[in-house]
């Protein structure tokens, strides 16, 4: 039932990603009541900010519906600031970290152009490369075994004539932070202008959507490294998928060439509004992360205990092997006939033999975890 995470339509068309069957289809496909259908594919989380649902409400938004947000979401600007300890001209908002990552695009990777993408990784990176139209340059990461971590030899190698590096840390959807100083090892190989050459460095775009899990951001690096973009979210960490609020942090340089492609009023009034308040409030994204680690840590004891095979995570989603593809697609369909959705891979993607499993609330984590024991290992 889960797609393939890239499509081509068609050789005339680009790549595009395939979106995720909707509830509804889960429900009506397997004859389930549509209340009983539980999202474990899509690494949200099960309940949005009080404060967030207050606003809402009440909707205390400071402008009518009728307008337009401020073309420079100065509230929303100051406090991202604030929060990411940057200055206002280093921040761009976007509608969602994916608005920024297409930015990222359009910015800096020029048509022809080619990007570094180490797979497995978010399918994003891919999609936008290829959309240009530009190259990408597949670098596989390290074994499981080694945590799935970047081959930095073989990206800096990659690296030497792109345009553009993508990069997610903690990475979706293996789940784990990079080694310690291996980011900064990779910046100071690739991220430095030539001389000699007169070559720019690539940009690196970092994906930072699950850093709060991980308990740190390399997003100073930014001031060693000029090249260097960090993207941001409020979808994880503040449980606010549903606004579709994301950031740009760089040096305001890299910020003005971002800027030239930022559309008008992307991001909606209620969603400047209460992203501006969740923002300003350092307890619940605090908060919100403590409540989805220990649930994390808990349901990967259970699924242990129930024979799957749990690796770590420093995330809201955790990764099972089940052993080859094949058995991914019978477990993958037995959780479905109970109204439970795992997000799979698609036959020769590298994790084809895993699932990953969003963390939920205890309540909708047993459900799962009474299945885990019915299929088996």
């Amino acid at each position: 039932m889960s797609p393939t995470p890239v499509t081509f339509a068609s050789p005339t068309k680009p790549a595009s990603y395939a979106w995720e069957a909707t509830s509804e289809a889960v429900a009506e496909r397997y004859g389930l009541p549509l209340e009983s259908v539980v999202r474990f594919d899509l690494n949200t989380s099960p309940a949005a900010p009080e404060r967030a649902e207050r606003f809402l409400r009440e909707g205390r938004f400071g402008l009518p519906l009728s307008e337009y947000p401020p073309s420079d979401y100065g509230d929303l600007v100051a406090a991202a600031a604030r929060r990411y300890d940057a200055a206002p001209e280093e921040i761009l908002v976007g509608a969602g970290a994916d608005e920024i990552l297409d930015l990222c695009a359009k910015a800096f990777l020029p048509p022809g152009g080619s990007a570094v993408v180490p797979a497995p990784t978010y399918a994003m990176f891919a999609v936008l490369t290829a959309q240009r139209p530009a190259r990408v340059i597949t670098v596989a990461r390290r074994s499981a075994a080694d945590g799935f971590a970047l081959d930095l030899g073989a990206m800096r190698d990659a690296a030497r004539e792109a345009d553009v590096v993508w990069i997610a840390n903690p990475n979706n959807p293996t789940g784990l932070a990079e080694p310690e100083g291996a980011i900064q090892q990779l910046l100071a190989d690739v991220a430095t202008d030539s001389p000699l050459t007169g070559r720019l460095a690539p940009v690196v775009v970092l994906d930072e959507a699950y850093s709060d899990f991980a308990g740190r951001s390399l997003s100073g690096l930014r001031h060693e490294y000029p090249r260097l973009v960090i993207v941001k979210t409020l979808s994880k960490a503040y449980a606010a998928a549903g606004l579709r609020v994301g950031f740009a942090i760089g040096r305001p340089e890299l910020i003005a060439e971002l800027a030239v492609y930022r559309p008008p009023g992307s991001v909606s009034v209620p969603s400047v509004a209460i992203a501006t308040a969740l923002l300003s409030d350092d307890g619940i994204a605090r908060t919100n992360v403590a409540r989805v680690t220990a649930e994390r840590d808990r349901l990967a004891i259970e699924l242990r205990e129930a024979g799957w095979n749990v690796l770590p995570s420093a995330t809201n989603f955790l990764l099972v092997d089940v052993g080859d593809a094949s058995r991914a697609g019978d477990v993958a369909e037995a959780l479905l006939r109970r109204g439970l959705v795992p997000r799979t891979f698609p036959e020769g993607h590298p994790l084809a033999a895993y699932l990953r499993l969003t963390v939920r609330n205890e309540q909708q984590d047993e459900r799962l975890i009474a299945a885990a024991r019915e299929i088996g290992s």
